[in-house]
């Protein structure tokens, strides 16, 4: 597997390197590299306080690096910060919509603040609500939209100003499997019809899947950048998971007797061997403690993360990520 950021065929859309953030002691970002190429829908992929939020904000001009560089569209980030924002859309992991506008009020307000012609603000606005479904509602006040009707809107307005380069930071968080699904629909035809290059964070493993490729991130360190295939064929073998009331014991009796390098999350041993269903039956009948349950399959990005980081990408991070509101993001 490809631990370092391979670089992208064709032209750059973002390139990165040795970025790195602190917090006064804290360093959220340590020495960050990759690029991202045009067109390319390139996955973040890291737990609550991995330092996702983080890179993205100083991609998007809303953070200085303390360390490293940045270029979207061979504009630098804080030396060319205004043309940097004129060519990125961006949407927030926390809503920002004005909830007393309506769904089209929202969007004039946003082409106004970009200088949008009105020919091409008003094609925008009905392409965009169309594509998304609200144009039927777009009279309609935005406090009276769905969690998930609100997110459709705030991908509309972060494309209407026709960016190259669309920042999604947890673009589903929290929505229900049918409007997380639509949406990545709709990103799908962004990139076919119209080239657009999509960077997202993201802690769904299923979502990732979508990507193209999936930079790994814990404790602010890329620790894995590859294909979602490339990945999950760094965990060989199949996946046995056992769950025993003293799951310490149950590992260390793993290692002892098969020499195996398991894995404990909770209540749950894992570990990987070549062939599970051949394995299973002589386990059962050699293991010495009591077993609550066991299962076998194939690995999935899950186990990547665990495999790299050593723990779930689900634990709980001490350190919280997310910026609180800028007064920085405003055209000028």
């Amino acid at each position: 597997m490809n631990r370092l950021a391979a670089s992208p065929a064709g032209e750059v859309a973002i390139h990165v390197d040795g970025l790195g953030r602190r917090f006064g002691d804290l360093e959220a970002v340590r020495g960050v590299t990759f690029q991202v190429g045009e067109g390319e829908v390139f996955g973040f992929l890291g737990p609550n306080g991995a330092g996702k939020t983080t890179t993205i904000n100083m991609l998007c001009t809303l953070l200085r690096p303390s360390s490293g560089t940045a270029s979207i569209a061979d504009l630098d980030t804080v030396s060319q910060e205004r043309a940097v924002r004129r060519s990125i859309g961006l949407v927030f992991q926390q809503p920002t919509l004005d909830e007393a506008l309506t769904a089209e009020q929202n969007l004039r307000f946003h082409a106004y603040a970009y200088g949008l012609e009105s020919e091409v603000r008003d094609q925008q606005i009905r392409r965009l609500l169309t594509m998304v479904e609200l144009w039927e509602r777009r009279g309609d006040d935005v406090r009276s939209f769905s969690g998930g009707m609100r997110r459709r809107l705030e991908i509309a307005r972060g494309l209407l100003h026709q960016p190259r380069v669309l920042f999604l930071d947890e673009p589903t968080l929290g929505l229900d499997p049918q409007t997380r699904r639509r949406i990545w629909e709709y990103l799908g035809e962004l990139r076919a019809t119209d080239g657009l290059t999509i960077f997202l964070t993201t802690h769904y493993m299923d979502e990732a899947e979508n990507c193209d490729r999936i930079a790994v991130i814990d404790h602010g360190q890329i620790v894995a950048l590859d294909t979602p295939t490339g990945l999950k064929a760094a965990v060989s073998g199949d996946l046995i998971t056992i769950a025993s009331p003293s799951p310490t014991a149950a590992a260390d009796q793993v290692r002892a007797r098969h020499g195996l390098d398991p894995t404990i999350v909770g209540d749950s041993v894992t570990f990987q061997v070549p062939n599970g269903e051949d394995f299973l039956p002589g386990f059962i009948r050699g293991f010495q403690l009591p077993l609550q349950s066991i299962s076998v399959r194939r690995p999935t990005l899950d186990d990547v993360f665990l495999e790299l980081t050593g723990h779930a990408i689900r634990e709980e991070a001490v350190f919280d990520e997310r910026p609180k509101k800028s007064s920085r993001w405003r055209r000028r």
